[in-house]
């Protein structure tokens, strides 16, 4: 009977890493700038620059890679997904247009859809590099 009850919690604590190490993740390459840059024209741009959001693109693949190579893809998916979502709506949330909700959505939507090719691809290969149907 204990066993049985441990089972829906093995396949939560991978979406809950997961989801944690994409907020921390966010934090480090974007939670700190939070200000627009102003143009000489007085055109606005940021808060993020794109090295950045590169660079939150590559340090995710890791994770990523970690959780999909090791057979848990709907976790890397999942918890990504709801990393990057969570991150973007607490990030976002002060701004008065109400537009963020747009934004938010992409993100969700965008990461989904990605992070599920990355994953897939990445578990259809094993460690020795052939394909996993070969």
């Amino acid at each position: 009977m204990r066993e049985g009850l441990m089972k829906p919690l093995n396949h939560l604590i991978p979406v809950v890493v997961s989801a944690g190490v994409t907020l921390a993740l966010w934090a480090a390459w974007l939670g700190w700038d939070q200000h627009r840059d102003v143009g000489p024209d007085g055109s606005t741009t940021g808060p993020y620059e794109a090295w950045q959001v590169i660079g939150l693109v590559l340090t995710l693949l890791a994770p990523v890679y970690w959780a999909a190579s090791r057979g848990h893809v709907a976790a890397a998916v999942l918890g990504t997904t709801i990393g990057l979502t969570v991150a973007a709506y607490v990030d976002w949330s002060d701004d008065s247009s109400g537009l963020f909700m747009v934004g938010v959505g992409m993100v969700m939507v965008g990461s989904l859809v990605v992070t599920a090719l990355v994953a897939s691809l990445i578990a259809s290969f094993r460690h020795d590099g052939r394909s996993a149907g070969a």
